[in-house]
C-alpha cells in the first residue's frame, strides 16, 4: 500500500493579512524623508569641508593679498644664516617673497626670454608668491655669489651646500632638492601644512603679511 498522502496545511487569508506590515501613514513617511534629508545634508557638509581642506573651494579666506615674507619664515631664514656662519659658511638669501608679476617674468626666462629655465611655476603657483619660501646661494672665497654644491669653504670635507640643507631641515624647512619631478636646489619653504590651492583661495597661515583692503569712506551729501 502506498503511504497515505496527507493534505498540506494552507495559510489562511486572515493569517496572511496579519503578517503584512501595517500601513503607517503619511507621518511615518514624512519622518523617514526628514531623516534621509538630514543625512544627505550631513554628507554634503563633510564633503564641502574635505574639498575646502584640499583647497578646491574657498573656506573663510582671509582676503587681501600677501605682500611680504611670513614673519616666522623670515625668522627661520635669519637663524639659518647665523647657524651656517658659525660653521664658516656664508649663506646669501637671493630671493624670498616674490609677487605674481615677478613670478610670471621669471617663468618666461628660458621660454620667451634668454636664459635657462629656472621654474615651472607661473604667477600664483609658487610658495614664494605667498611669502612662505626663500632661495639661497653661497659666497665663495672670492666674495662671489655661487650655486656650487661641491664648495667646501668650511674645510671639513663636507659639501657646504648639504650642510646648509641639513640646518634648514632642522629649522623646519622643506628642501626643493628633494623633489623628484623638478628638483629646485636653492629652494627652501615652510608651508605650515597649507596647499597651494588653499593659498590661491585666500586661506593663509596665521601671521601672514596680508594687504587689507581699506574701507571706502562714506560719502556725505
Amino acid at each position: 500500500m502506498s503511504p497515505e498522502k496527507r493534505p498540506q496545511p494552507q495559510p489562511s487569508r486572515n493569517s496572511a493579512s496579519r503578517s503584512r506590515p501595517a500601513n503607517r501613514g503619511p507621518k511615518h513617511r514624512l519622518g523617514r524623508n526628514l531623516m534621509a534629508l538630514a543625512l544627505l545634508l550631513g554628507l554634503l557638509g563633510i564633503g564641502w569641508k574635505a574639498l575646502a581642506y584640499f583647497g578646491f573651494v574657498p573656506e573663510g579666506g582671509d582676503g587681501g593679498r600677501i605682500i611680504a615674507l611670513h614673519p616666522e619664515v623670515r625668522q627661520k631664514s635669519d637663524q639659518l644664516v647665523a647657524q651656517a656662519a658659525k660653521k664658516g659658511i656664508e649663506v646669501v638669501i637671493t630671493s624670498d617673497f616674490r609677487g605674481v608679476e615677478e613670478q610670471d617674468e621669471l617663468y618666461r626666462q628660458g621660454r620667451e626670454k634668454p636664459g635657462n629655465i629656472v621654474t615651472n611655476a607661473r604667477g600664483g603657483q609658487s610658495y614664494h608668491n605667498f611669502g612662505l619660501a626663500i632661495d639661497f646661494a653661497l659666497r665663495d672665497e672670492s666674495d662671489r655669489i655661487v650655486w656650487d654644491m661641491e664648495l667646501d669653504r668650511s674645510g671639513n670635507g663636507r659639501s657646504d651646500w648639504r650642510e646648509v640643507v641639513e640646518l634648514a631641515k632642522d629649522l623646519g624647512f622643506e628642501w626643493g632638492g628633494d623633489w623628484s619631478n623638478f628638483p629646485d636646489y636653492p629652494h627652501l619653504q615652510i608651508t605650515f601644512g597649507y596647499t597651494l590651492r588653499q593659498l590661491q583661495n585666500g586661506k593663509y597661515p596665521a601671521g601672514s603679511a596680508v594687504e587689507r583692503k581699506q574701507p571706502e569712506p562714506n560719502s556725505s551729501d
